[in-house]
């Protein structure tokens, strides 16, 4: 369930109680008449079915509430009554299923803007990855990937397309297309550091972690998968699932082994980790575009066939 807050204008109150009062996915509807200061009005409070949350908040945007008042969402962890599960069942669809895209809007915003966290934490994964390259270590690859926060940009960049907010795929391709490089320079910078102190191998005798540099069919199978689990993950608020894109993604351990080429002078090496890694970014978000289209078009779907159901029934 869905935990509506609304600042409505005492004007609109009128609409949009009748809006919310005449769904059967809604319920707990409550109004507390002009006590709403900063913006003046009402305040209305209700929870609604996840299924149906973007289509209510769709209707409740159309009223203008979004403008001249507030609206605040939360997620509900348990919501225990008789009237929530009526609302639940008279929902379409499953709540494991539900997309709220407001929710993913709003979360892939957050995620996406190239401010001095993301870039440290990229730096930071990035560095780590290049000393699990240096000692041949699987596990420093891994927590590397864990660290590293490129997917937001990611999936900011599916979601701008999906949406046409371009103003969101700007700021995401602008935190990939600064992020990398910078991560990129300042790991060579050190691995040149470390080189001239004596503190790396003087060749690079890698096992483990040479299918980083090595892309083949598989690496763009697993990331077009990674792509579609990750929008997946994102839309249907399964954050577990995400943990297992993050770790399947050689992004991260891509760029590293960039810088250490780099700094070893291997070109062969440095050309095939850029491949992989372009493979890479290409895959997720052609997958992850493909998944919330598609995620769209049922949506759509489904908000006409309830735009018919509702004009077909009999008014009072």
């Amino acid at each position: 369930m869905l935990h509506l807050r609304m600042v409505v204008p005492t004007k609109l109150t009128e609409q949009v109680m009748g809006s919310l009062a005449g769904n059967a996915s809604v319920t707990n509807l409550v109004l507390w008449p002009g006590v709403a200061l900063k913006p003046p009005g009402d305040l209305l409070s209700c929870d609604v079915a996840r299924e149906d949350g973007s289509a209510v908040l769709a209707e409740l945007r159309a009223l203008g509430v979004d403008r001249s008042g507030s609206i605040a969402v939360e997620m509900l962890d348990a919501s225990l009554s008789d009237a929530a599960d009526a609302a639940e069942r008279a929902a379409e669809g499953s709540p494991g299923n539900a997309v709220v895209w407001e929710e993913v809007e709003t979360q892939t915003s957050e995620s996406s803007e190239l401010n001095a966290s993301y870039l440290t934490f990229l730096v930071l994964a990035t560095l780590i990855a290049a000393i699990g390259i240096l000692t041949d270590s699987v596990v420093l690859i891994i927590g590397a990937m864990v660290v590293g926060p490129e997917f937001g940009p990611l999936a900011g960049l599916c979601v701008a397309t999906i949406q046409r907010r371009w103003a969101l795929a700007v700021r995401s391709f602008v935190a990939l297309a600064v992020g990398f490089p910078v991560a990129v320079a300042l790991t060579w910078l050190s691995v040149l550091a470390l080189r001239s102190w004596g503190s790396t191998p003087a060749t690079l005798a890698r096992s483990q972690t040479l299918f980083i540099s090595h892309p083949d069919a598989y690496s763009g199978i697993i990331a077009l998968l990674a792509g579609v689990a990750g929008m997946l993950s994102l839309s249907t608020a399964k954050s577990g699932a995400l943990i297992g894109v993050l770790i399947s993604v050689t992004t991260v351990p891509a760029a590293a082994n960039m810088a250490v080429a780099a700094a070893y002078g291997d070109m062969p090496e440095l050309r095939g980790a850029a491949l992989q890694l372009a493979v890479n970014l290409g895959c997720v978000v052609g997958a992850g575009i493909a998944t919330l289209g598609s995620q769209r078009v049922l949506w759509a779907l489904r908000v006409r066939r309830r735009e018919r159901l509702k004009a077909a029934s009999p008014r009072p």
